[in-house]
């Protein structure tokens, strides 16, 4: 059964990460399509400078700032934002010391560059920065004093309903989001330790939820567990545990030859050449269903919800990434909402988002964004 959102306060920050290559940015992006379905304007942030959302939108290169890329059938929107260091130090020294043009004075010079490579606790406190201040703008685009609600605080309709991370994998996810308490103690006073201090808070806060993508194999199970405890212990509030490109098991795998020719012939098929085939591929199959199985027992022994999010053949373009997001639409523990929606949404979509002009080249929303 889906847990109820956390500490009965709605996550306003989901973090997604996971082992190198288990599809942690399309479970991301994904979430923040199904977000938008419920009619809420969503942030989608990337912070590893490698495009991952933009190549799966079809879309051009996201630029350092905020840019809207798709509109929920709820009438949300997501907006998406590539988070780099360069521009997170330049608002930092803007926010914080008023050095507007003397920052952009610092960056003619290469020195901003210089303090973002030497200094890589203050490269992850930046990024995670601009995410802490997203969390907390206002309407107005302030993101004013206190805490993670500052906005709702201040009366003020936050800028954002929701903020996805697409985090830094599960090898580094532990210090990346820890590096605001680590830093906060290391600094000993000034703005850099308040801000720390701020976001280690938000971080720490049923306001934050770091949800874990595996795939139903050793390895990445084995990452996920240790990331798991590794979050927990930090204080971290954990969401849901994504099994990636489950396989769904068939009433088929174990079955005989009688009952394959049957299947066979009433799929309009040949049974004398095919059963052969069909039973070899039913027992991979039903080994595969098994392995996954165990697999996914083991990461039910994290204590979160363990949320399967099916295999999609030929690789994953807009169509079957609304399908994804109206699988975890239905997940609770993902979005954080009270109940799930009535039913698939997929029907209010267009027939093929392809189909719309000014599309990227692998079938995306195009480079301005487009209404699905």
């Amino acid at each position: 059964m889906p847990a109820p959102p956390l500490d009965g306060l709605r996550p306003r920050l989901h973090v997604v990460t996971g082992k190198g290559g288990t599809g942690k940015t399309t479970v991301a992006t994904a979430l923040a399509v199904a977000l938008a379905d419920e009619g809420r304007r969503v942030l989608l942030c990337e912070v590893e400078g490698r495009q991952g959302v933009a190549r799966l939108l079809g879309l051009d290169p996201l630029p350092p700032r905020e840019t809207e890329v798709a509109e929920g059938v709820g009438g949300g929107t997501v907006v998406a934002l590539a988070v780099e260091p360069r521009s997170a130090l330049m608002l930092y020294l803007d926010t914080f010391y008023h050095l507007g043009r003397a920052g952009a004075a610092l960056e003619k010079v290469g020195a901003v560059d210089f303090i973002t490579s030497v200094a890589p606790g203050l490269r992850d406190i930046l990024l995670v920065g601009m995410v802490y201040e997203a969390v907390r703008r206002g309407e107005g685009g302030q993101a004013g004093a206190g805490g993670p609600a500052a906005a709702d605080e201040r009366g003020e309709r936050p800028a954002y309903d929701a903020v996805v991370l697409d985090a830094p994998p599960t090898g580094r996810i532990g210090k990346f989001l820890g590096i605001g308490a680590e830093l906060s103690t290391l600094a000993g006073g000034g703005p850099i330790a308040a801000q720390a201090s701020s976001v280690a808070a938000l971080l720490r806060s049923p306001a934050t939820a770091v949800h874990l993508v595996s795939l139903l194999e050793e390895l990445p199970v084995t990452e996920t567990l240790e990331a798991a405890q590794e979050l927990a212990g930090a204080g971290l509030q954990l969401g849901a545990v994504v099994a990636n490109r489950s396989v769904p098991s068939s009433p088929l795998h174990g079955a005989g030859d009688d009952e394959l020719a049957r299947a066979l012939t009433g799929a309009g098929l040949d049974p004398a050449p095919d059963v052969g085939a069909l039973r070899a591929q039913g027992r991979v199959r039903a080994a595969e269903a098994a392995e996954q199985a165990a697999q996914r027992r083991a990461l039910a022994t994290a204590g979160r919800p363990v949320v399967d999010l099916p295999r999609l053949l030929g690789g994953i373009d807009t169509t079957r990434l609304y399908r994804l997001a109206d699988t975890i639409a239905a997940e609770p523990a993902l979005t954080g909402s009270a109940r799930a929606p009535a039913g698939p949404r997929s029907t209010d979509r267009p027939e093929s988002p392809a189909s719309t002009s000014g599309l990227g080249s692998t079938g995306g929303l195009g480079s301005t964004g487009a209404t699905r």
